[in-house]
């Protein structure tokens, strides 16, 4: 059985000071909520992994495929998923594409055709971009590995359904435009990770 380590995202005072100088009822909710121990994934594959099968199901869900993954093989890493027939993933609950992704994504990476260690040395859009070039992977995949594994500090994705709408429940939004995302997503910066953490709890209910 695989047991993938687990680390808690590091942030403090200084980013929480930062986000309740700029925005009030951000401010309010990291009062109410206090310190969020935000459980990441250290290890880039796995945690790619886990954002593939976190693609538009809930979060309740990913997790309970996750942990049949983990349940069901040895080894979460590209050389052995690699040899596992896809039907076999796909058993962990997922859809058969979804499945074939995370298949394809080992193949590559076990192959030497895709260098996972190289991200860590690139800006965030590079990352966004190489990550996007991979078999269903996009944009939110990349962002939730960059936030979720590598911890940079600076992502808000407005792909994410439940950013959109923690934020809209915080500021009492009706509907929130990609503009308006934009604009909350820039006064939070540099510290638009411990934002999001923050926004997810809220959309999640604190």
């Amino acid at each position: 059985m695989a047991r993938v380590p687990t680390k808690i995202f590091e942030y403090g005072e200084k980013e929480m000071n930062y986000l309740r100088s700029v925005d009030r009822k951000l401010g309010e909710a990291i009062d109410r909520i206090g310190k969020i121990d935000r459980v990441i994934i250290p290890e880039l594959f796995p945690a790619l992994i886990y954002a593939i099968i976190g693609q538009q199901i809930s979060l309740k869900a990913a997790k309970t495929i996750w942990a049949r993954m983990q349940e069901r093989f040895m080894e979460i890493t590209p050389s052995y998923i690699n040899e596992i027939p896809t039907e076999e993933i796909q058993r962990c609950g997922m859809q058969s594409k979804k499945a074939e992704y995370i298949k394809s994504t080992a193949r590559v990476i076990a192959n030497g055709e895709f260098d996972l260690e190289i991200l860590y040395h690139l800006p965030d859009e590079e990352v966004i971009k190489r990550l996007s070039s991979l078999d269903g992977i996009g944009v939110w995949t990349a962002e939730q590995l960059l936030l979720n594994s590598m911890e940079r500090p600076d992502i808000m994705s407005y792909g994410d359904i439940a950013i959109r709408r923690g934020l809209m429940m915080l500021h009492e939004l009706e509907e929130l435009t990609k503009e308006q995302f934009m604009e909350y997503r820039q006064r939070y910066s540099p510290y638009g990770s411990v934002a999001s953490i923050y926004i997810w709890r809220v959309s999640y209910g604190e």
